[in-house]
């Protein structure tokens, strides 16, 4: 019987908490099916399209079935890119932070060494890229001994980047004993094959056709001359005048060239590509995520399983050449129940990429008109208003969450003996605290980062300025901002 309240499942008050705090509503369908499967603890296969809450299908199961007390970690995700993992663990951390579980994301072109010492401490569940995960199983530093689920995120993006000798190698070093999740926007046969050999008698569950993300969408498309396709673009953007708005491109370079066309025009507006450092992605996509700019120019790296809410308008400057990622860019709006829309460009050289498009989305895409200088004179003004307007900046993910919980820096760490069991007695100790009341804690070289929940950070602050931790007075301050996760 399928469930339609978060509050059916037997799931701890610790995971109901965090998960209406997220203001998830009611379970989604692919939640609705997958949660029971996983808490029974079966194999599963989920055939379902991006933004449909399939990280929370096995991270809220996942969350419920670790066990606190062992220090090993005892779940693996594996995701096709780092921008996914940073995702993932932090929709992890979210859904399992009143149940202090510890999340850790390994990835390439982020330091080893940082991941090797959070590994070394308690990790319930390890979120990472193929390549990067080898690494750390081949020197050691990644303890797979009680790893009792796996999920494969993204299963078929993983295919079309070459990751299935590393998916292979990855499972056949895990205990057999587990539970192996995998969820995919197709099922190629490879896939497929891969299921075959290793899910032990797998249910299947497939959510939405091919085109459930299509039909949602109203798409439109422009011919044009490449030449003309600025000239185009200004004028889209001023008659669409979208609050949020991705543009899309085949190349760095051509990103670069967009990029730059739009910064001189004023737009408020970042960039996105593959050759960019990882921190400065990171940022655009945390700045853009939470509204700071309109206007996302990117290649199809920003275009897979990212999770933004709100894209009002998609416009694929280039058309891609491949017919699943059409799919996926404009997937970036019309996210869960909501409508979209999406523009696309295309070439006189470009038919036969749009004709493949069509065959696989089963349909064609309207050929509009483009919109009469008076049209776009008409609507300029509105559009230099909003332009000159700054967006409000949305909340993330985890800001509720993190409204009763303040995270402490405690000046000692492991150089100092310090221990996460010292800390703990030593706030126990406070009149109004208990256990509960404690949340994830971090202990590092020099440094201890503590959480305390239910409002109680502030009695905590204070009463630690004059409390010894460990026989002696430390230096406690308040931790601002992200922190270290």
């Amino acid at each position: 019987m399928i469930k339609s309240n978060f509050k059916e499942y037997p799931l701890s008050s610790e995971l109901l908490k965090a998960i209406n705090m997220l203001n998830f509503k009611n379970p989604t369908k692919v939640q609705q099916q997958v949660i029971p499967v996983v808490l029974e603890q079966k194999d599963i296969i989920v055939k379902s399209q991006t933004g449909s809450g399939k990280t929370g299908a096995f991270a809220i199961p996942i969350c419920e079935l670790v066990d606190w007390d062992e220090n090993k970690p005892q779940a693996l995700v594996m995701t096709p890119t780092r921008e996914l993992a940073i995702q993932v663990k932090e929709d992890i951390f979210n859904i399992g932070r009143f149940k202090r579980i510890k999340v850790s994301a390994i990835y390439g072109k982020s330091p080893f060494y940082i991941q090797e010492k959070e590994l070394k401490q308690k990790t319930h569940v390890v979120v990472g890229t193929p390549g990067r995960i080898i690494d750390h199983m081949e020197r050691g530093t990644f303890d797979t001994s009680n790893i009792k689920y796996l999920v494969i995120d993204e299963a078929d993006e993983m295919l079309n980047m070459g990751f299935i000798e590393e998916i292979e190698t990855i499972i056949s070093s895990l205990p057999k004993e587990r539970v192996t999740m995998l969820l995919s926007a197709t099922m190629p046969k490879d896939i497929a094959a891969l299921c075959n050999r290793y899910m032990k008698e797998p249910s299947f569950i497939e959510i939405e056709d091919q085109n459930s993300t299509v039909d949602k969408i109203v798409q439109e498309r422009y011919s044009v001359d490449q030449r003309e396709k600025i000239k185009i673009l200004k004028d889209i953007t001023i008659v669409e005048n979208p609050d949020s708005c991705m543009i899309f491109c085949n190349t760095r370079q051509m990103v670069e060239e967009v990029y730059e066309e739009l910064a001189n025009l004023k737009y408020t507006c970042e960039k996105i590509h593959g050759g960019m450092e990882q921190r400065d992605r990171l940022r655009v996509m945390n700045d853009f995520r939470q509204g700071y700019f309109r206007y996302l120019v990117a290649t199809d790296v920003a275009a897979r399983g990212i999770d933004i809410d709100d894209i009002s308008l998609v416009i694929n400057y280039d058309i891609p050449q491949e017919s699943e990622s059409y799919v996926h860019r404009i997937g970036r709006t019309g996210r869960v129940s909501r409508t979209g829309r999406a523009i696309t460009f295309v070439t006189q050289k470009e038919s036969k990429f749009l004709k493949e498009i069509h065959d696989y989305i089963g349909k064609e895409i309207p050929l509009k008109e483009r919109p009469s200088q008076e049209t776009v004179e008409n609507c300029k003004q509105e559009f230099i208003e909003k332009i000159n307007t700054r967006p409000k900046i949305k909340e993330t993910k985890g800001a509720q969450l993190s409204k009763e919980i303040m995270k402490l820096h405690i000046n000692a760490g492991k150089k100092t003996k310090m221990r996460p069991v010292d800390i703990v007695g030593t706030l126990c100790n406070i009149e109004g605290m208990t256990a509960e009341d404690i949340g994830i804690i971090n202990v590092m070289d020099i440094s201890t980062f503590v959480e305390i929940l239910n409002n109680k950070g502030e009695l905590v602050f204070q009463a630690l300025q004059n409390t010894p931790i460990k026989g002696r007075l430390r230096k406690v301050s308040k931790e601002i901002g992200r922190g270290d996760r």
